[in-house]
């Protein structure tokens, strides 16, 4: 396993939000977390970075990085795309990506995988030297992930990418995102509303409820199953 999490907790001040989950992702695969709005979606993936207090057993590639500073583990090759997408607006799309790479030592690999990154993001070479905030919302997720690939990732932490995207624009992101996992090996944990669109990308897949998972499996076994696709499958 790429990821091992054993009996997570969370909380933000005296409100507990995670209630012990544990689960594992394997090297290469794309993994959907699904639930409610509150369920611990995104309490699940600040955890994992450090972003929010608590306890629990966490190991990404062996190593137990449940007690390291955030920054550090970034440097492990763990990428956070946050919902909202961070960008920084007032900057323009090359130097957000440039940003990206912040913490790498290969500067002089930077350049090479801005052509990597525009490869996938066209447009956004387009838009190289606009100010990101002028930028569509679509093209501002596109931005928050090819930033996100500047770290060259082991794993990314996606938080509700398709939010706010008309229907072709997350078809797109999730084709691209689908290409970047089989060609790099990138292995995705995923948090999605869109039930339907995550389980067609994902391999396994889990639901979480009120802080706790109460399914997991296979992506084409979890969607048919009778309470999934009742709760987020709308059928």
């Amino acid at each position: 396993m790429l990821l091992e999490v054993s009996d997570l907790h969370a909380a933000y001040g005296p409100m507990r939000v995670l209630h012990g989950i544990s689960f594992g992702l394997p090297q290469g695969s794309v993994t959907a977390l699904l639930g409610a709005n509150g369920a611990g979606k995104t309490t699940t993936l600040r955890a994992l970075c450090a972003m929010v207090k608590s306890h629990g057993a966490i190991r990404f590639d062996g190593q137990r990085i449940d007690r390291m500073a955030t920054e550090d583990i970034v440097r492990l090759g763990i990428a956070h795309v946050p919902d909202g997408r961070g960008t920084f607006t007032h900057l323009t799309t090359e130097e957000n990506l440039r940003l990206g790479s912040y913490v790498r030592k290969d500067k002089t690999g930077v350049t090479g995988d801005m052509e990597r990154v525009y490869g996938y993001f066209p447009l956004l070479k387009e838009r190289a030297h606009q100010q990101a905030g002028t930028l569509s919302g679509g093209e501002q997720q596109m931005l928050a992930l090819a930033r996100a690939l500047m770290l060259r990732p082991r794993l990314l932490l996606l938080d509700e990418p398709s939010f706010g995207l008309a229907p072709l624009m997350v078809r797109e992101f999730f084709r691209i995102l689908g290409q970047i996992n089989r060609s790099e090996g990138v292995s995705v944990l995923l948090v999605e509303q869109n039930a339907a669109i995550a389980l067609e990308l994902a391999d396994q897949a889990f639901v979480i409820e009120t802080g706790r998972i109460v399914l997991g499996g296979r992506a084409d076994e979890i969607k048919c199953s009778a309470a999934v696709r009742t709760s987020y499958l709308g059928c």
